[in-house]
């Protein structure tokens, strides 16, 4: 049976997704069974999810005495791993994909972190891994940072569907949208079709709260300790806002006029690391319709279990400012937070496609 809070969640406009994903999964239909019974209908990867996949798993054994027999390289082997587990996981949600006019049913894959800063490098690895899978239901993983947004362009220009990663700010936020509006109006101008192109742009929630509460713990003040929990969700629902500004532009719907779909938002990094916050907090105060919200299994479980909606992002606004505010008027710079988490967690891709790297190295026997 369909777990009823995530049904609910589905019908309020929330497209429920999974992140995490292994073979074993796919093989054994647990991945099938979270589509029919928990209403999932998209997954997200990274590195350490293939790291982690491949390190405990018997079921990569025979592809990795292969890829050993035919010499080939580490790079090699980790993009035929990934790339096969990725093509088959798009074939058991190509039904979703095909139900949801291509909306759903999608399934991504991250460029080599190492390139986050290349743009030439980052758009020659996304037609690379778009052209290995071969699944209209295929997202390309670009991180939103300054050089990954002419490759977000570049992308969409050539027909290739995006999942922007990394973004913190607003600021950076818009500047996405903006990537993406031009990178459909550059298709456009070429007289290349729109069919089959759809894009979201993963906004991290968790990993601001982190940041900042250390930060609010440092200046260690009452009013200071009073927002801890509090800057993560507000600075989600205000991108919300500018999500609703840009795609009700007139810019916007002169290109909505010939076929281009909206970028919806995606709550990212929403897997709870303060034990003290609720475990359902970041999908329960972040419901909006057109949005999706990638969660991590265990977080899935807790909504699933006991997870209740909260106030709709919608009627957050002017609550989720005053939090902003109150923040910076207790000393917290925003553009440094920001710059420290986009750091952060590209340092963070490099390190895990590292381990990933040496993972396959080892097991090859190189």
């Amino acid at each position: 049976m369909t777990n009823k809070a995530l049904a609910e969640l589905s019908e309020s406009g929330v497209a429920v997704w999974l992140d995490d994903l292994s073979r074993g999964r796919i093989q054994s239909g647990e991945l099938k069974k979270l589509i029919d019974e928990k209403s999932v209908v998209g997954v997200t990867t990274n590195p350490s999810i293939f790291q982690a996949a491949i390190a405990d798993a018997e079921v990569y054994d025979e592809q990795l005495h292969d890829s050993a027999t035919l010499q080939m390289s580490v790079d090699e082997t980790v993009r035929f791993i990934t790339t096969r587990d990725v093509r088959s996981a798009c074939d058991v949600l190509r039904e979703v994909h095909d139900r949801t006019g291509g909306q759903d049913g999608r399934v991504s894959i991250e460029v080599d972190p190492r390139s986050a800063r290349d743009e030439s490098k980052t758009v020659a690895e996304a037609a690379l891994l778009w052209w290995m899978v071969d699944r209209p239901n295929l997202f390309i993983k670009i991180p939103a940072t300054l050089e990954g947004l002419p490759a977000i362009d570049s992308t969409l220009a050539a027909g290739i569907s995006v999942n922007v990663t990394l973004i913190f700010s607003i600021e950076r936020y818009r500047a996405v949208m903006d990537a993406y509006l031009s990178g459909i109006e550059k298709r456009l101008e070429a007289g290349k079709s729109l069919d089959g192109i759809e894009s979201v742009a993963s906004f991290f929630v968790s990993r601001v709260d982190t940041e900042i509460d250390k930060r609010l713990d440092e200046i260690g003040t009452p009013e200071a300790k009073a927002l801890k929990g509090k800057a993560g969700v507000a600075n989600a629902q205000l991108a919300y806002q500018a999500y609703e500004e840009v795609f009700s532009s007139d810019r916007w719907k002169a290109l909505e006029a010939k076929g281009a779909r909206k970028q919806r938002p995606l709550w990212a990094s929403t897997g709870v690391k303060n034990p003290e916050y609720p475990d359902t907090l970041y999908i329960s105060e972040l419901i909006a319709p057109n949005t999706v919200n990638t969660m991590p299994e265990k977080t899935m479980e807790a909504y699933a279990d006991h997870g209740k909606p909260g106030t709709p992002v919608t009627e957050t606004y002017a609550d989720a400012q005053k939090v902003i505010d109150d923040l910076k008027a207790v000393g917290i710079d925003f553009d440094d937070v920001f710059k420290a988490l986009e750091d952060d967690g590209v340092d963070k891709f490099d390190k895990s496609w590292a381990e990933l790297y040496e993972t396959v190295k080892a097991a090859l026997g190189k």
